[in-house]
């Protein structure tokens, strides 16, 4: 069973302030180590169920030279790999060559989720609603569409109680969700410890890997309209004169082609 374990920071217990994930700034070592931790409980819980090849891909934007680099090697669990990225959604060998799940670990909510802890969608200020095929989606959203145009389900979400909602309601019931904090708002929440919190994370893996088939892979439809708003009319010109996009009033980007993944490309890189 090969296991692509793909990882944000926000969503860990014990982070709660953006100088825990933000490179360089003294907080921030603190929460890389309670992020590699929570990475290995995850890495635990595969192998006990089954796995015979985990990869791990960071996909926290840190900053400077941090940016999808936010791991621990040396504190890395010894029997997975780890995939550092140029660019967000860029690496896909690992599902192209066939994979049976994915697990999202300390995944955060969606931009204007008010309790969820630092939400934010791609972009911390620039990107207000993203869109595809019409429905609302997050991170969450795009890691289970670029996973659902090669087969592979999500079978876990880890993270605060709003992240682990917004994933049931993208990905349904099936869905084996982790909470690790409670948000009362965007810089506040109420965590369990960080030993708590590994102990369910790994406990949950074991639980989503019993069905493999508990998740259908997500794919948001084709044709695919991808719709991103804005905030501002400034902050679309880096897009205005891409193939397949186009401007919808002042400040929302349309990009439509016939699957999810031509869509996301045609602006995303």
């Amino acid at each position: 069973m090969r296991v692509f374990v793909i990882s944000d920071m926000e969503g860990v217990a014990g982070i709660t302030k953006w100088e825990q994930v933000d490179g360089g700034e003294p907080l921030y070592e603190e929460g890389r180590r309670l992020y590699t931790e929570e990475i290995n409980a995850a890495v635990r819980g595969a192998y006990s169920a089954g796995a015979t090849e985990v990869v791990v891909m960071d996909c926290h934007g840190a900053g400077k030279g941090w940016t999808f680099n936010s791991l621990i090697p040396e504190a890395l669990d010894e029997r997975c790999e780890w995939v550092v990225q140029r660019e967000w959604t860029e690496y896909t060998r690992f599902l192209e060559d066939g994979c049976d799940a994915a697990l999202f670990i300390a995944m955060h909510a969606k931009a204007g989720t008010r309790d969820g802890v630092l939400s934010h969608t791609v972009s911390g200020t620039e990107w207000r609603e993203l869109k595809f095929n019409g429905t609302s989606v997050g991170e969450t959203g795009i890691n289970a569409a670029l996973c659902g145009t090669w087969d592979c389900p999500v079978l876990l979400v880890t993270g605060d109680r709003a992240t682990c909602a917004e994933g049931r309601a993208l990905l349904g019931d099936g869905l084996t969700t982790v909470v690790v904090k409670e948000g009362f708002g965007r810089y506040s929440a109420r965590h369990i410890s960080p030993a708590r919190a590994r102990e369910r994370v790994e406990a949950g893996v074991v639980t989503a890997l019993s069905n493999l088939q508990a998740v259908k892979p997500y794919d948001p439809g084709t044709p695919c309209v991808i719709e991103v708003e804005l905030s501002s009319p400034d902050a679309t010109e880096p897009y205005r004169f891409r193939h397949g996009v186009e401007l919808k009033g002042e400040s929302t980007i349309v990009s439509s082609a016939a699957t999810w993944w031509e869509a996301w490309k045609q602006f995303y890189f």
